[in-house]
C-alpha cells in the first residue's frame, strides 16, 4: 500500500481506524465526513499528513465534490473506501418516508455516487471497498431500513464488480457483525444487550474496529487483485449460527 492514494468516506469509529491503518502502511489518505467534530476526531487519531474535509456524500452533488477534492489533494486516486453508515433502529411499523430515505441515501446511495464519481480515476487497477453488515443477510428486529440498505449495498457491489471488471476495478465489501463503534455503542449499552449479542457469536465477543482493518487492507491491496464482487463476513462466526 505504500504510495497508494486512498479516499476514506466516513470518519467514525471504523473510518478513523481505517484512515490510521492506511497511513501506517505508507498510503496517502484523504478522509471526509459530514460531521466536523467526527472529522476532527478522525484526523486527530491519525498520523500527521492525513488530509480531510467535511462533505455530505449522501447526495450526488456532495459525493462528486468530495471526490474532486480528494483527487486534487492526493494527485489521483487508487483506492476508495466507503465507511459511511447510520442505523435508526425502528420497528417496521415506525418507519416513515423521511427515516427510510435517509437510511438508503446514507448507507447505499452514497456508495453509488462516490464510486461513479471516482470510476475514471480508478480505472486500470483501482480498488473499492465498502463496509456492509451481516444485517444484509440476517434478520434482526428493528433493523428493517438498515437491513434493506445493506442488502441493496451487497447487490450493488456484485453488479458493479461485473460491470467494471473490464475497466480493471475491483469492488468488494466487508460485512462486520456487531462491532463496538459510535454507531453501536448506545445500543450495546442497553441492559442485558451485550450479553445477549455475545451469546450469538461463536468467538465469544463482539467485534472491534481493528478486526475490520486487516480484511479491508487486504482487499485494497494488489494481493487481492483477483478478488472482486465479494461480501466477506467479519463476524466471529455469527453468520454460521
Amino acid at each position: 500500500m505504500a504510495g497508494k492514494r486512498v479516499m476514506v468516506a466516513g470518519g467514525g469509529g471504523l473510518g478513523a481506524a481505517l484512515c490510521a491503518a492506511f497511513a501506517d502502511v505508507g498510503a496517502s489518505v484523504f478522509v471526509v465526513d459530514r460531521d466536523p467534530d467526527v472529522l476532527a476526531t478522525a484526523l486527530d487519531s491519525c498520523p500527521d499528513g492525513v488530509l480531510g474535509q467535511t462533505a455530505d456524500v449522501g447526495t450526488k452533488a456532495g459525493a462528486d465534490a468530495a471526490v474532486v477534492s480528494a483527487v486534487a489533494a492526493l494527485g489521483g486516486l487508487d483506492v476508495l473506501v466507503h465507511a459511511v453508515g447510520i442505523n435508526l433502529r425502528q420497528a417496521i411499523v415506525d418507519i416513515d418516508v423521511e427515516s427510510w430515505q435517509l437510511t438508503q441515501d446514507v448507507n447505499t446511495a452514497s456508495f453509488l455516487w462516490l464510486a461513479k464519481a471516482a470510476k475514471t480515476e480508478l480505472e486500470g487497477g483501482g480498488r473499492v471497498v465498502t463496509i456492509s453488515s451481516v444485517s444484509g443477510t440476517l434478520a434482526h428486529p428493528d433493523h428493517g431500513s438498515y437491513a434493506a440498505s445493506k442488502g441493496a449495498l451487497n447487490q450493488l457491489v456484485r453488479v458493479m464488480a461485473v460491470e467494471w471488471a473490464a475497466s480493471g476495478i475491483a469492488i468488494n465489501a466487508v460485512a462486520p457483525a456487531y462491532t463496538i463503534t459510535p454507531l453501536t455503542e448506545a445500543y450495546v449499552a442497553r441492559p442485558g444487550r451485550l450479553e445477549a449479542l455475545v451469546k450469538r457469536v461463536p468467538a465469544g465477543r463482539l467485534g472491534l474496529p481493528e478486526d475490520v482493518v486487516g480484511p479491508v487492507l487486504l482487499l485494497a491491496s494488489s494481493r487481492a487483485e483477483f478478488v472482486t464482487g465479494q461480501v466477506i463476513n467479519v463476524d466471529g462466526g455469527r453468520t454460521l449460527d
